[in-house]
Protein backbone atom coordinates (compact mmCIF):
# COMPACT_ATOMS: atom_id res chain seq x y z
CA UNK A 1 0.00 0.00 0.00
CA UNK A 2 2.81 2.24 1.26
CA UNK A 3 4.24 1.88 -2.28
CA UNK A 4 1.13 2.80 -4.43
CA UNK A 5 0.93 6.07 -2.46
CA UNK A 6 4.61 6.88 -2.99
CA UNK A 7 4.38 6.43 -6.83
CA UNK A 8 1.26 8.61 -6.85
CA UNK A 9 3.62 11.73 -5.59
CA UNK A 10 6.36 10.88 -7.77
CA UNK A 11 4.18 11.28 -10.83
CA UNK A 12 1.89 13.84 -9.59
CA UNK A 13 5.19 15.73 -8.80
CA UNK A 14 6.85 14.71 -12.40
CA UNK A 15 3.71 15.85 -13.68
CA UNK A 16 4.04 19.67 -12.20
CA UNK A 17 7.49 19.77 -13.23
CA UNK A 18 6.64 19.08 -16.94
CA UNK A 19 3.69 21.68 -16.80
CA UNK A 20 5.43 24.44 -16.03
CA UNK A 21 9.00 23.90 -17.65
CA UNK A 22 7.82 25.56 -20.98
CA UNK A 23 6.58 28.63 -19.07
CA UNK A 24 10.48 29.02 -18.29
CA UNK A 25 12.26 29.25 -21.65
CA UNK A 26 11.05 32.87 -22.81
CA UNK A 27 12.86 35.93 -21.79
CA UNK A 28 11.11 38.96 -21.26
CA UNK A 29 11.39 42.46 -23.52
CA UNK A 30 12.54 44.36 -20.28
CA UNK A 31 15.13 41.65 -19.50
CA UNK A 32 17.11 41.65 -22.67
CA UNK A 33 16.46 45.26 -24.40
CA UNK A 34 16.40 49.12 -22.61
CA UNK A 35 13.70 51.30 -23.88
CA UNK A 36 15.59 54.29 -22.22
CA UNK A 37 18.25 53.79 -24.97
CA UNK A 38 16.42 53.83 -28.66
CA UNK A 39 18.54 54.04 -31.54
CA UNK A 40 18.03 54.60 -34.96
CA UNK A 41 20.82 53.75 -37.39
CA UNK A 42 20.99 53.77 -41.76
CA UNK A 43 23.09 51.04 -43.16
CA UNK A 44 22.93 48.11 -45.43
CA UNK A 45 21.48 44.73 -45.11
CA UNK A 46 23.83 42.15 -44.74
CA UNK A 47 22.07 39.02 -43.91
CA UNK A 48 18.16 38.09 -43.20
CA UNK A 49 17.29 35.43 -40.73
CA UNK A 50 13.79 34.51 -40.83
CA UNK A 51 14.18 31.85 -38.23
CA UNK A 52 12.28 30.84 -34.53
CA UNK A 53 11.37 32.37 -32.07
CA UNK A 54 12.95 35.66 -33.74
CA UNK A 55 14.08 36.72 -36.85
CA UNK A 56 17.84 38.59 -37.12
CA UNK A 57 18.14 41.42 -39.18
CA UNK A 58 22.13 42.67 -39.75
CA UNK A 59 23.06 45.39 -41.40
CA UNK A 60 26.67 47.33 -42.22
CA UNK A 61 26.33 50.52 -40.51
CA UNK A 62 28.55 53.29 -40.98
CA UNK A 63 29.96 54.80 -38.16
CA UNK A 64 31.33 59.14 -38.09
CA UNK A 65 35.25 57.64 -38.13
CA UNK A 66 34.18 56.35 -41.50
CA UNK A 67 34.69 52.19 -39.97
CA UNK A 68 32.00 49.87 -40.61
CA UNK A 69 30.01 48.12 -37.90
CA UNK A 70 27.81 45.41 -38.43
CA UNK A 71 24.62 45.49 -36.16
CA UNK A 72 21.93 43.09 -35.47
CA UNK A 73 18.32 44.05 -34.66
CA UNK A 74 15.93 40.98 -33.37
CA UNK A 75 12.73 40.98 -35.17
CA UNK A 76 9.48 39.01 -34.36
CA UNK A 77 9.05 35.43 -35.73
CA UNK A 78 8.82 34.52 -39.20
CA UNK A 79 4.79 34.50 -39.13
CA UNK A 80 4.65 38.03 -37.68
CA UNK A 81 7.07 39.54 -40.42
CA UNK A 82 4.99 37.56 -43.05
CA UNK A 83 1.84 38.97 -41.41
CA UNK A 84 3.95 42.79 -41.98
CA UNK A 85 4.82 42.04 -45.45
CA UNK A 86 8.58 40.82 -45.17
CA UNK A 87 9.69 37.89 -46.38
CA UNK A 88 13.07 36.32 -47.28
CA UNK A 89 12.53 38.33 -50.65
CA UNK A 90 11.95 41.97 -49.32
CA UNK A 91 15.08 42.47 -48.24
CA UNK A 92 17.82 41.16 -49.90
CA UNK A 93 21.46 41.53 -49.17
CA UNK A 94 22.51 45.18 -50.01
CA UNK A 95 19.65 46.68 -49.34
CA UNK A 96 19.94 50.07 -47.19
CA UNK A 97 17.24 50.91 -44.88
CA UNK A 98 16.70 53.21 -41.52
CA UNK A 99 15.85 51.05 -38.23
CA UNK A 100 14.59 52.00 -35.02
CA UNK A 101 14.66 50.26 -32.33
CA UNK A 102 16.35 49.46 -28.81
CA UNK A 103 19.77 49.14 -27.74
CA UNK A 104 20.86 45.42 -25.92
CA UNK A 105 21.53 46.04 -22.44
CA UNK A 106 24.62 43.09 -22.98
CA UNK A 107 25.93 44.09 -26.39
CA UNK A 108 26.93 47.24 -28.12
CA UNK A 109 25.69 46.52 -31.66
CA UNK A 110 22.81 44.49 -30.86
CA UNK A 111 18.96 46.20 -30.31
CA UNK A 112 15.46 44.83 -31.16
CA UNK A 113 13.77 46.64 -34.46
CA UNK A 114 10.35 48.15 -33.99
CA UNK A 115 10.63 49.69 -37.49
CA UNK A 116 12.11 49.57 -40.96
CA UNK A 117 12.32 52.35 -43.55
CA UNK A 118 13.74 51.05 -47.53
CA UNK A 119 15.24 54.45 -49.40
CA UNK A 120 11.70 54.30 -51.71
CA UNK A 121 9.65 55.10 -48.35
CA UNK A 122 8.39 51.43 -48.08
CA UNK A 123 8.00 50.69 -44.38
CA UNK A 124 7.13 47.38 -42.53
CA UNK A 125 7.27 46.84 -39.06
CA UNK A 126 9.54 44.50 -37.16
CA UNK A 127 6.86 41.99 -35.14
CA UNK A 128 7.58 41.02 -31.68
CA UNK A 129 7.70 42.59 -28.55
CA UNK A 130 9.55 45.98 -28.39
CA UNK A 131 7.03 48.61 -27.84
CA UNK A 132 5.14 49.93 -31.31
CA UNK A 133 6.80 47.08 -33.46
CA UNK A 134 3.07 45.19 -33.97
CA UNK A 135 1.48 48.48 -34.24
CA UNK A 136 1.87 51.73 -36.75
CA UNK A 137 4.77 53.82 -35.74
CA UNK A 138 6.63 56.63 -37.10
CA UNK A 139 8.15 56.97 -39.94
CA UNK A 140 11.73 58.27 -38.98
CA UNK A 141 12.59 61.82 -40.95
CA UNK A 142 15.98 61.97 -42.76
CA UNK A 143 17.29 64.32 -39.50
CA UNK A 144 16.56 61.74 -37.26
CA UNK A 145 18.95 59.13 -38.47
CA UNK A 146 22.01 60.03 -36.94
CA UNK A 147 25.20 57.69 -37.07
CA UNK A 148 25.20 55.52 -34.14
CA UNK A 149 28.92 55.36 -31.76
CA UNK A 150 30.07 53.32 -29.08
CA UNK A 151 26.83 53.19 -27.04
CA UNK A 152 28.55 52.90 -23.77
CA UNK A 153 30.56 56.49 -24.36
Amino acid sequence: MKLKGTLAVVLVGAGLFLATKPAAAHHAFAATFDTSKPVTVKGAITKVELINPHSWFWMDVKQPDGTVVNWGFEGGSPNSLIRHGVTKDTIPAGTVLIVQGYQSKAFDHKGVGVNMTLEDGRKFLFGGSAPGAESEAAVPSKDEVKPQGDPKK
